[in-house]
């Protein structure tokens, strides 16, 4: 069996803070962790599991991936990764790619909305299934900023992903341990620890340019402007990531 490599501090550090600020994880905890094999949620396997062995909560954690049948997204290198790390792991292939080709139109903010909506149903499915209570996906600050600013473009509201929150259901908790961390933090992770990032090309993603790719680079052009720009974003962000549901 491998050992897990250790992410760097500042990594650790920010996701220590995130889960305690949001009380993510609770003594007892069985922890299903939403594994596409990008850098963001093998970064946050890894730091989970480093959790896992240092922290005074314990908890389980189990993983799973969804392959939604887009071209050239191949995730079965997983499987033995998480074998050699001892992580139960779960896999389901649905043709959801192909669902959405058939209902939706070319837009592809709308068939990457589709396809997330999707594949959280089914890791609902899958936590329930292996009576896991608390699912775990690696959103980090970058895509809660850039939810935030598509929120108020678009929507007129103030809003962005919560850290940490029961599902309408009542029968699951989704956390986000990764929501102070930057996203540079777990592609330099991905990189210099040589984690096998398994590559999504989707070309409905691909196709024409997101409204979510255009906050971000907007966010990059601002931040070369303003070195600061993303700890004034986490601070007016973390009133509207949610209160810690009750246990």
């Amino acid at each position: 069996m491998a050992d897990p490599v250790q992410p760097p501090r500042s990594l650790i550090s920010a996701a220590g803070r995130a889960i305690g600020d949001f009380d993510m994880i609770r003594d007892g905890d069985r922890i299903l962790l939403g594994l596409s094999g990008g850098k963001d949620s093998l970064s946050l396997l890894h730091v989970l599991l480093y959790f896992q062995k240092r922290a005074p909560v314990k908890f389980e954690l189990a993983a799973a991936t969804v392959d939604p049948c887009s071209p050239e997204y191949d995730p079965s290198p997983l499987k033995r990764y998480m074998a050699e790390l001892g992580v139960p792991y779960f896999y389901d292939r649905q043709d959801i790619v192909g669902e959405a080709q058939k209902t939706l139109t070319r837009d592809s903010d709308s068939f990457c909305a589709y396809c997330s909506r999707m594949r959280r149903g089914i890791l609902y499915r899958i936590a329930r299934e292996q009576n896991c209570k608390v699912l775990a996906l690696a959103q980090h600050l970058d895509d809660l900023a850039e939810t935030l600013m598509m929120s108020m473009f678009f929507g007129g509201k103030l809003r962005t992903m919560q850290a940490h929150y029961r599902i309408d259901a009542g029968d699951l908790r989704v956390i986000r341990p990764l929501v102070y961390a930057r996203e540079r933090q777990t592609r330099d992770f991905a990189v210099k620890a040589g984690l096998p990032v398994i590559s999504e090309n989707c070309p409905a993603c691909f196709a024409v340019p997101t409204q979510r790719f255009a906050m971000k680079q907007m966010l990059a052009e601002q931040e070369k402007l303003h070195p600061k720009l993303f700890a004034s974003l986490m601070t007016a962000m973390k009133p509207l990531m949610g209160q810690p549901p009750s246990s």
